[in-house]
């Protein structure tokens, strides 16, 4: 595929904007970002809020992006229903956007790639249900109210365990929120709330993205219940990889987030340059176990190389 004509300075540029910077996923996000711009002779600027809560500061990126009559965004809604004006307004400015990662409540995208995030939420239930058996109190900490992807999640998880009578929910109405320490609060309230004189009244948990399923896993090693009760977690970093080899974490679905970044780049390119595009694309979900972890696929997913892409 040739370079894109008129992609030089700001104005030529496509705009790459995630729902934050600190997450691992975001990185793997920019790596598959810039193997596309390097692949297809574009350049992307890569800008997003520092914290995943902060719809304000995605809003005010999605602004500035406009104002610098940028070639097209590529954008990951924190929210999908705050950050519809401003798409609408770049729409309307005659600047495409491709959504990613998360959906947003409009039609005026020109694509949406990401993840199915309700069948990998079932995945999840399936899993756990497998794990335990067909019975068990069951807790699930939610992300953070308004982003589309997690409670995409919660949704298939929950549905999972519907048809399983004998699974009870103790708690799924909490939301850990958009960092680990505020997830790690969460998580340790949580327990507290479902503690018994025995330990703990819950068989299995579920936390639907990186943050909430770390901020879990540190409740959990902090209060000695780590490893005594099914724990399936959602995004892959390091330390899960760690918790995930020595049992503590159950399992955990990972996303393919160097392809959805190469994929989201790529789309907008295709259709800058004039050609169809799909109205959705799927960039896949896998779960991985202690019992999968070591087969090649898995470990390059759950340690994508950012370093060749983003010079670290």
């Amino acid at each position: 595929m040739g370079t894109l004509a008129g992609c030089k300075g700001s104005g030529g540029s496509i705009a790459v904007i995630p729902k934050g910077s600190t997450h691992e996923f975001w990185k793997a996000v920019h790596a598959g970002a810039e193997k596309a711009a390097q692949e297809f002779g574009v350049k992307i600027i890569w800008k997003g809020p520092l914290r995943e809560d902060d719809r304000e500061d995605q809003i005010k990126v999605m602004e500035t992006f406009v104002n610098m009559h940028v070639k097209g965004i590529v954008l990951a809604p924190l929210d999908d229903a705050a950050l519809v004006p401003v798409v609408t307004d770049a729409v309307r400015g005659r600047i495409p956007v491709v959504v990613f990662d998360s959906a947003l409540k409009s039609t005026a995208p020109v694509s949406f790639v990401a993840t199915d995030n309700y069948l990998a939420g079932r995945m999840a239930g399936d899993f756990l249900v497998r794990r335990i058996g067909d019975w068990g109190n069951i807790v699930m900490l939610r992300y953070a109210q308004g982003s589309a992807s997690t409670a995409a999640r919660e949704q298939g998880f929950l549905d999972a365990l519907a048809v399983h009578k004998k699974m009870k929910i103790l708690s799924s109405n909490q939301y850990g929120g958009a960092t680990t320490e505020s997830a790690f609060k969460a998580s340790e309230n949580l327990l507290a709330a479902n503690k018994g004189p025995d330990g703990l009244k819950i068989h299995g948990i579920f936390c639907p993205n990186e943050s909430t399923t770390f901020g879990m896993l540190r409740a959990l090693q902090d209060g000695g219940f780590a490893g005594k009760v099914r724990f399936v977690g959602f995004d892959s970093s390091p330390k899960l990889v760690e918790a995930l080899a020595t049992g503590i974490l159950d399992g955990i679905v990972v996303q393919d987030p160097i392809n959805m970044g190469y994929v989201s780049v790529k789309t907008m390119v295709e259709h800058l340059q004039g050609k169809q595009v799909p109205a959705k694309i799927d960039t896949g979900a896998t779960l991985i176990n202690r019992e999968n972890m070591d087969q090649p696929r898995s470990k390059e997913l759950l340690n994508p190389d950012f370093g060749k892409w983003l010079n670290e």
